[in-house]
């Protein structure tokens, strides 16, 4: 069974080993995207793969949309020359469920995949030929937040801008989906400050910068986007395998990046966005996108990363490498820290938590403690989560120390857990496991600079927690609660006691 169009041609194949095929014509969905383009999305990596990708797939299949999707990469261009083209831009999406299924499904929403690169005249000519067609409605991006920073990507992508600027000052969305706070406002920043750069040095017109700052014209969305896609896993390549499936075998780019025609991801998925397209959009709340105003994107971001998720994925990243965990899952049957994380986002976190009323936080905290953490399918590693820690800490958990001392109700003397896993950050900082054996730590860029100073020292860091823990009794108890963690077995008591 190959994945290219010809090969699902054979579609008694594929459908008798359980895949959902793209029932709608592909081949007039993609001419049709080619004369009237409405979406571009720049990175084509897992997340858009399993999440942007598929939410077009439900509206091509119920007749919704008549267009595609079109890919640009402009980071590593082996993931268009190596996977996308070779496979017709199909793609397999693996859900994997918490119930122990798998939903198998071949995507073919994507239609078209562009390499951005200015040294090539054919691919940018195409792409300048998008960003001037006046039905494109959205630019959006999953590049990660470093990815607004690079300055040679960031130049490309504002050239394409400036194309549209030349075309007729055409309308445009231009959204970040990626998993950053005030996404959207950090991608037109970096433009908006290219534009300036380029006027100041006579490559363009004042009125580029009028029109990337004009909202009513140029719109930078803010979204909060949440699905884990880790990379293609060995399991769900055997399975696909077995099934007859061809070319599941991953291929690393010279740029180390894993790529295969299949991705695997979480049944569980959110994607809000601030409702601003001055040149319309597709009807993606069909597809449970949920579109909104500025203030409640901002508190659905808020819930997530400061309550209901990410303080608990932060909380299990640290206990696993301490506790010599390989993935979240593993984690969620040890009772102990189930009842460690369930305790930080029900009892502490849930008191001061931000409703945005578009998304319940008691649900969306009980499917992250019932079907999104447990998922023994999902191979997800506390070592990943764990990468940048000193980054997170302070939105991960600072928030919520700011809005316990802040209310006339609560005390920072009534936190057991969040104590407890500053604790365990100091503990592991120190690179030694629970049973006295040595650790690599995650990469981090304040790594090296924490581990040289004194448990301490490291709390004077505001900078690492986004308050001053000295501020109250915090500091005092947290280290205390480090001194009970030193030693052979130390940390798994402490959480017992806990």
């Amino acid at each position: 069974m190959q994945l290219t169009n010809e090969g699902i041609k054979n579609k008694a194949a594929w459908e008798s080993k359980g895949y959902k095929l793209p029932s709608y014509d592909r081949e007039k969905v993609t001419a049709n995207t080619k004369a009237n383009p409405s979406w571009i999305h720049f990175g084509a990596g897992n997340i858009f793969r399993a999440f942007q990708a598929n939410a077009v797939e439900k509206l091509l299949e119920d007749g919704t949309m008549d267009t595609g999707l079109i890919v640009a990469e402009g980071y590593d261009y082996e993931i268009i020359e190596k996977y996308n083209r070779p496979c017709d831009n199909l793609s397999i999406l693996a859900t994997l469920k918490a119930d122990g299924t798998v939903e198998k499904t071949v995507i073919g929403s994507i239609v078209e995949a562009c390499i951005l690169d200015e040294d090539n005249k054919a691919e940018i000519e195409r792409l300048r030929e998008i960003f001037r067609a006046p039905s494109l409605q959205m630019v959006s991006f999953t590049i990660t937040e470093k990815g607004y920073k690079t300055r040679v990507y960031m130049n490309k992508v504002v050239g394409l801008i400036l194309e549209r600027y030349k075309a007729g000052a055409l309308p445009i969305s231009i959204v970040s989906m990626d998993n950053c706070s005030h996404n959207g406002d950090k991608l037109k920043e970096a433009v908006v400050e290219i534009a300036n750069e380029w006027v100041a040095d006579g490559k363009c017109e004042k009125g580029f910068v009028d029109y990337v700052e004009n909202p009513k014209v140029v719109a930078f969305p803010l979204s909060m986007i949440d699905k884990i896609t880790p990379r293609p896993d060995d399991t769900v390549k055997k399975m696909l395998e077995a099934d007859g499936v061809e070319g599941t075998e991953p291929i690393v780019t010279s740029k180390n990046t894993y790529v295969s025609n299949f991705v695997n991801a979480e049944e569980t998925e959110y994607l809000v966005i601030e409702d601003l397209f001055p040149n319309g959009r597709p009807s993606l709340e069909k597809a449970g996108i949920i579109f909104t105003d500025r203030e409640t994107v901002d508190k659905t971001e808020k819930m997530k990363v400061c309550t209901c998720l990410n303080p608990l994925h932060t909380a299990l990243a640290i206990f696993g490498c301490l506790l010599g965990y390989k993935t979240i899952h593993d984690e969620m049957d040890d009772e102990t820290l189930k009842k460690l994380v369930t305790t930080l986002g029900k009892e502490e976190g849930m008191k001061v938590v931000v409703d945005p009323k578009v998304l319940s936080p008691q649900e969306f905290l009980d499917a992250v403690l019932t079907k999104r953490l447990p998922n023994p399918f999902m191979p997800d590693t506390p070592q990943r989560i764990a990468c940048d820690t000193s980054q997170k800490l302070p939105i991960r958990f600072g928030e919520t120390i700011k809005a316990y001392r802040a209310s006339h109700t609560l005390s920072t003397d009534s936190l057991r857990v969040i104590p407890v896993v500053l604790a365990g950050y100091l503990r592991y900082l120190e690179g030694i496991d629970d049973e006295g054996n040595p650790f690599e730590q995650s990469p981090d860029p304040l790594l090296d600079e924490l581990k040289a100073l004194s448990p301490k020292d490291v709390l004077k860091r505001k900078d690492v927690f986004g308050v001053d823990l000295y501020e109250d009794s915090l500091a005092k108890r947290v280290l205390k609660i480090h001194s009970e963690m030193v030693g052979k077995g130390n940390v798994r008591r402490e959480l017992e006691k806990l």
